[in-house]
């Protein structure tokens, strides 16, 4: 998700779930230790429960990075060794790692050490020619071992040569199955799944399939609402009325205003929401709405409002219809 959330993402997210954990995008180690970069751990107290996720390949940076999310207040630290984008090959960190499960043993190892929230790690099947069913079990296992209790699979080779980031999220096959395996191989270890989950009732088949987790990334932020609106009652079993994009929306209005009154663009948080009515009678006018006018100079919650106005006449139509 790099490049897409952020933390109007996160609170837009939050607005319409209590309960689901939220990761940031990936923060690399360097840019906080080396570069001092701690603007990019800025978040609001409204997005708990919250993940810190990390790149990087250097144990005592990464422990320092660590540290600083503790202080932070970050209810996790995640480490990132599944993207396979050309900027982590770079920097040796993302899904290279899956070649060096010692290293990344190591690596968290130092940020368990060094500070007291959990480490976690967010991991692929394998890369490139690597034979999941060998390699998985041993990462899981050396990683365990070095302290982590929780990790997240995405049920996908990566390729590192020959396929883009974008190809790399859809093209290698899901093997689902075998993280179901290692859920049983492992029992000890908290195994959530990743890759293609496009629905709550696919997330719940996991859940009673045995897994503990399920974490979804592209339909979560491409059409929030159908993933998040409804997962405090069906995933989580809570009572009460699900929460609505609508209801969303308008919650969303004061927060934008506190956004401009401090200097900041509207489109700096509309960019998150055009997807909040997919499906939707009126979904295309309310993005039109905000994708022409949200860049505008002096354009604010007003706009918002005008957009949300072309849903709700079209809900109405369609009520009437049924």
């Amino acid at each position: 998700m790099m490049d897409w959330t952020d933390r109007h993402c996160r609170y837009l997210h939050r607005l319409m779930s209590r309960r689901v954990l939220l990761y940031t995008e990936m923060v690399t180690a360097p840019a906080l230790v080396r570069g001092g970069a701690v603007h990019l751990l800025e978040y609001g107290p409204e997005e708990h429960p919250v993940a810190l996720q990390l790149g990087g390949s250097d144990p005592e940076e990464l422990a320092q990075a660590a540290r600083l999310g503790a202080e932070a207040g970050y209810d996790e630290i995640n480490l990132n060794v599944g993207c396979p984008s050309d900027r982590v090959q770079s920097g040796t960190f993302g899904a290279v790692l899956m070649k060096d499960p010692g290293l990344v043993a190591e690596c968290c190892a130092a940020m368990i050490e060094v500070q007291p929230v959990e480490v976690t790690v967010k991991c692929r099947i394998g890369v490139d020619e690597q034979d999941p069913e060998t390699v998985l079990p041993e990462f899981l296992s050396r990683v365990g071992a070095a302290g982590v209790e929780r990790f997240a699979i995405h049920a996908r080779k990566a390729w590192l040569q020959g396929l883009s980031p974008k190809e790399n999220r859809d093209i290698p096959p899901l093997d689902y199955d075998l993280v179901l395996r290692m859920k049983a191989l492992f029992p000890g270890l908290h195994l959530s799944v990743n890759g293609g989950i496009g629905s709550l009732e696919q997330a719940r088949g996991f859940l009673e399939a045995g897994l503990d987790g399920v974490m979804v990334g592209r339909a979560a932020y491409h059409q929030p609402a159908d993933i998040l609106c409804a997962a405090d009652r069906v995933i989580f079993g809570e009572d009460g009325r699900d929460s609505t994009a609508e209801d969303a929306v308008r919650a969303m209005l004061p927060y934008i205003a506190r956004h401009m009154d401090s200097g900041g663009r509207l489109h700096q948080v509309t960019r998150h929401m055009l997807g909040l009515f997919a499906g939707r009678p009126g979904a295309r006018a309310w993005r039109r709405v905000l994708s022409e006018g949200a860049s505008r100079p002096g354009a604010g919650p007003e706009l918002v409002e005008e957009a949300l106005a072309q849903i709700e006449p079209a809900m109405t139509d369609a009520r009437v219809r049924v």
